[in-house]
């Protein structure tokens, strides 16, 4: 597609719903406040999780990697009225300002935010996830899907953050992080316990339907 990224951006937000106003108010600070604010879902990716999550309506969400908290409103959204959705961050500095977000949102009494390493922090959190977002530390995302695969039930998602990886995936001769998320995607699309696709939007969306 010949467009400007900046157009076609604008263009698929003008189309889909506007951000909620909390999530306005998130987006707008993080960018103001983050060197890395380019981590943030941002408004078009934020209605894709959103709708995705009212689609399955889950029970239980799990995220991992909860940054200033953006995805995690959004999927909080599709939560059935006594779900709840677990996110775990390892960044104590961001932990009050998160906390803030969080306690203006509608379904503050529904996130359990975690601190610490989501290798640890998975197996103290019962149940199954209905839905599972994985955007955190690239190099373990093998790791945590193993960690959750026989936790969802028939039917429910897990989505992948960043597996294209600014497009990176299609160069002659990919760096050693870029490698890693080709491994990935190879292992994800062989994966027969799931039905699977890319959405390229963003960075690359890889959205698997347990079987």
């Amino acid at each position: 597609m010949n467009m400007p990224d900046e157009k076609y951006s604008e263009y698929l937000e003008s189309t889909c719903d506007q951000e909620p106003i909390l999530l306005q108010k998130i987006n707008r600070e993080t960018y103001l406040k983050e060197t890395k604010a380019h981590m943030l879902s941002g408004h078009f990716q934020g209605r894709v999780l959103s709708m995705l999550s009212k689609l399955i309506a889950p029970k239980q969400i799990l995220e991992i990697g909860t940054f200033t908290g953006y995805a995690t409103l959004a999927l909080a959204e599709g939560l059935q009225a006594e779900g709840i959705i677990h996110t775990i961050d390892i960044d104590e500095e961001l932990q009050e300002r998160v906390q803030h977000y969080f306690e203006q949102s509608e379904q503050r009494h529904q996130i359990c935010y975690h601190l610490g390493d989501a290798v640890d922090v998975i197996p103290t959190i019962e149940g199954q996830f209905d839905l599972v977002f994985i955007d955190a530390d690239k190099k373990r995302n093998k790791i945590y899907y193993e960690m959750v695969i026989d936790r969802i039930p028939s039917g429910g998602l897990i989505l992948v953050d960043n597996v294209l990886w600014k497009g990176r995936v299609l160069d002659d001769t990919p760096d050693s992080q870029t490698r890693q998320i080709l491994e990935l995607n190879t292992f994800l699309a062989a994966d027969q316990r799931v039905e699977k696709l890319i959405l390229p939007i963003r960075d690359g969306l890889f959205v698997l339907r347990k079987k």
